[in-house]
């Protein structure tokens, strides 16, 4: 026998229940979030000039665009696994990772002065942290948010 104080509430937005629904807007920025990771995938394997401004590419500029390729790749395929079998508190906690990529990302563009992509790459964190939030039903620093 259950008792229903402990159970989850249909509701509740921060329960984790197996099969629950995913807000539209969240699907969609993770679906658009997919697609920026395969296109980065892509690029980087069939022309990865592009990473490099047009420079001939060393090896050392190989083996990163072959990091990159298979990084995004794995990232956008398990993103739209997540969001498909709506594995909702795994998808927050890619979500939450993802946004700590790009959080570094904007960093080390402002540390090199390269001030074009920072913009885009912050907006991009930026919404994903407020998905994940939306997912875990509470803000990502509280501590319950991550456990089961």
């Amino acid at each position: 026998m259950s008792n229903p104080s402990t159970r989850s509430q249909v509701g509740d937005p921060g329960t984790d229940q197996a099969g629950g629904r995913v807000p539209l807007w969240v699907s969609i920025v993770v679906i658009l979030g997919a697609l920026l990771l395969l296109t980065g995938a892509i690029i980087s394997k069939v022309d990865p000039t592009f990473l490099t401004n047009g420079s001939p590419m060393t090896e050392a500029a190989r083996v990163y665009a072959d990091y990159m390729f298979a990084r995004n790749l794995a990232l956008a395929l398990i993103l739209l696994l997540c969001l498909a079998i709506r594995a909702r508190k795994m998808l927050a906690g890619l979500m939450v990772l993802i946004a700590l990529i790009q959080i570094i990302d904007v960093a080390d563009d402002l540390a090199r002065e390269a001030f074009l992509l920072a913009p885009g790459l912050l907006v991009f964190a930026v919404v994903f942290l407020l998905g994940a939030w939306r997912l875990f039903g509470q803000a990502i620093w509280h501590v319950n948010a991550w456990r089961d």
